[in-house]
């Protein structure tokens, strides 16, 4: 089994930045794709932005230029930089891990097996 623990979440001004982590324990695979996915209050969970084990990025129209994946693979962990946030950023964000293959990583919740518990992004104006 793997575990998967979100942290860094919390309340920013409209533009400014915060940086989610997120640390993967437990039977970790190669290779991988690790996501963030976002889900507000009455929408549906929406992809953000994912990373494979070979260094491939994939992040939605609405991120890109502002947010940035990264990993730390000797401590398994995924890191999210945010900056230039806004009110439609707002949302609980997950971390996912799933099976990686060839080319970008996945956006598709479906291909993700493991997810963190969450971690609020609140953004006032």
């Amino acid at each position: 089994q793997v575990q998967l623990v979100e942290s860094g979440g919390g309340l920013v001004q409209a533009g400014g930045s915060l940086r989610l982590s997120c640390a993967a324990s437990g039977r970790t695979f190669s290779p991988y794709d690790m996501g963030w996915f976002r889900q507000a209050p009455g929408k549906e969970r929406e992809f953000v932005a994912a990373v494979s084990s070979r260094n491939r990025t994939r992040y939605i129209d609405s991120v890109k230029g502002r947010f940035t994946i990264a990993t730390d693979n000797a401590k398994n962990t995924v890191f999210l930089q945010m900056n230039s946030l806004n009110s439609e950023d707002a949302a609980v964000y997950y971390c996912a891990l799933g099976r990686g293959y060839y080319g970008l990583p996945s956006s598709t919740t479906g291909t993700y097996d493991y997810w963190g518990p969450g971690t609020q992004v609140t953004v006032s104006s």
